[in-house]
């Protein structure tokens, strides 16, 4: 749940807490909040150009917050396996005036933008959105660490391997839990970044990973909270689903809240899905057994 608040306390760490500052806003995570997609993409790999009206984009916001979604994160440029590369321009073309009226029409929703680009990102920042979603946790624009380290915003910092073109062509590790966990605290520590206290860590399922690689990183996700930011994860409908269950992304919705449940048992407080009502859902079980536990 959002709530509005002023500047965040410098000296309070999310683990003191469970409090989130998103710009204006600050997001309770204590038991898990939904991050509902939104993607203004022709190519996404589950709803590409489902939305094709500005009355569509909204009528599927509006239901996403009503089935439960704190967090509304808005994509232009598709980041699946392969995609091809959209320039500033159209990325900004496909953004902006959607976002424009998203802000006028859902002031209390608390909004993502998924961009790595440091100009778009700061643009969204002094539109008032709450959080930016890096997929490349700085590494494709060498300026958003700094940028990001001047705003009230909330940053994802996720983790890839490679660049969406080619990510998924037999990537390889050494240690994957180990070369994630490196990243994190590398980049944590770059100019900007670090002492920002309002950072999200996602291990980036499927980005450049192998899908013994996913699954290694799922079952060991609580080893990421040693760093001390809250942790998302980004499972709805992907192909470590796919593979293992011989489905599509269209039949995908069981595997996922089945994943969704360990991620939560193994420390997430971020879902970002396709499928608001059944992961909120899933958080609501899920807090009834952690509660229970509390109570023999």
């Amino acid at each position: 749940m959002a709530h509005n608040a002023g500047s965040p306390d410098k000296g309070t760490s999310f683990s003191e807490t469970h409090m989130l500052q998103c710009g204006t806003k600050q997001l309770d995570l204590s038991g898990g909040v939904v991050m509902g997609i939104l993607n203004l993409t022709p190519d996404s790999f589950y709803d590409g150009g489902k939305y094709k009206s500005l009355k569509e984009v909204m009528i599927h916001i509006e239901k996403m917050i009503i089935a439960g979604a704190d967090i509304i994160d808005i994509g232009a440029v598709s980041t699946r396996p392969g995609a091809l590369t959209v320039d500033v321009n159209e990325e900004k073309a496909r953004l902006f005036p959607v976002l424009d009226s998203v802000l006028k029409s859902f002031p209390d929703t608390i909004l993502s933008v998924d961009t790595w680009r440091t100009e778009i990102a700061k643009e969204c920042c002094d539109m008032g959105v709450g959080i930016i979603n890096d997929i490349s946790g700085g590494q494709f624009d060498k300026n958003m660490h700094s940028m990001m380290g001047n705003q009230q915003a909330a940053y994802i910092l996720m983790h890839i391997k490679g660049i969406p073109q080619t990510m998924q062509q037999n990537p390889v590790y050494t240690d994957v839990l180990a070369d994630v966990s490196t990243f994190f605290e590398e980049q944590l520590n770059q100019p900007g970044l670090a002492g920002k206290k309002n950072v999200i860590l996602d291990p980036g399922f499927g980005f450049g990973k192998s899908v013994s690689d996913n699954y290694c990183l799922l079952d060991n996700l609580n080893r990421f909270l040693g760093h001390g930011f809250p942790l998302l994860a980004g499972l709805s409908r992907k192909s470590m689903i796919n593979r293992i269950l011989n489905s599509s992304p269209d039949d995908a919705l069981n595997g996922t809240t089945v994943l969704n449940t360990i991620a939560l048992l193994r420390g997430a407080s971020i879902l970002r899905v396709h499928d608001v009502k059944e992961a909120f859902e899933t958080i609501k079980l899920t807090k009834a057994l952690k509660q229970s536990g509390r109570n023999p």
